[in-house]
């Protein structure tokens, strides 16, 4: 059986979630963003209502439709796209997604934007943005080098859509060292 958690998004997630299954008894299910897969371990429906509480109480949600379970897989692949560019070949959004999932791109986007309210490709843009913000943070790389890792053509693009997204220049944020300016990924 399989649980499907929404706001499983982070490292973190996985260690809260990884938790709260140890804590009930279910330390060998498998655990991975946005599902947890109990295998053949027996699980009652009053079980998975404690499981469901407690995944509450930190901010997650369990997911019992199939169009809510596609929709926190596709913002799982992005995420994971995003992060996994580091500066490699990076494939285009649409083409990543229908390698993974057995939908049309076109379905795929308006789903994800009558059910989120924004575009997939601004979530993905906004998921870039919140990426540079943490290289710029970090301070340790040129600003073009920021650019080449997260899959933009150029670093003028970069900057475009960064000021679209936040108001301010790669520059001028890198100068404010302030961390409060980047937000969670789950929040996005």
């Amino acid at each position: 059986m399989k649980l499907y958690i929404k706001n499983m998004v982070c490292n973190r997630c996985l260690f809260a979630v990884n938790n709260i299954l140890q804590e009930e008894g279910y330390g060998k299910a498998s655990v991975s963003l946005g599902e947890v897969d109990f295998g053949s371990l027996p699980i009652s429906e009053k079980q998975i209502e404690v499981l469901r509480i407690k995944f509450e109480n930190l901010g997650f949600e369990l997911i019992n439709d199939k169009k809510s379970r596609l929709i926190e897989k596709v913002k799982k692949l992005v995420i994971e796209l995003v992060h996994m560019q580091n500066g490699i070949e990076h494939p285009k959004l649409s083409e990543y997604l229908a390698k993974h999932i057995a939908y049309e791109y076109n379905y795929i986007s308006s789903l994800f934007s009558s059910v989120e309210g924004m575009t997939l490709e601004r979530y993905f843009i906004l998921q870039k943005v919140e990426k540079v913000k943490e290289l710029l943070v970090y301070n340790e790389i040129s600003l073009s080098e920021i650019a080449f890792q997260t899959g933009y053509s150029s670093l003028a693009h970069m900057s475009n859509q960064f000021k679209s997204v936040t108001g301010l220049s790669p520059s001028h944020f890198k100068g404010l060292k302030d961390a409060k300016l980047r937000k969670s990924i789950d929040n996005l």
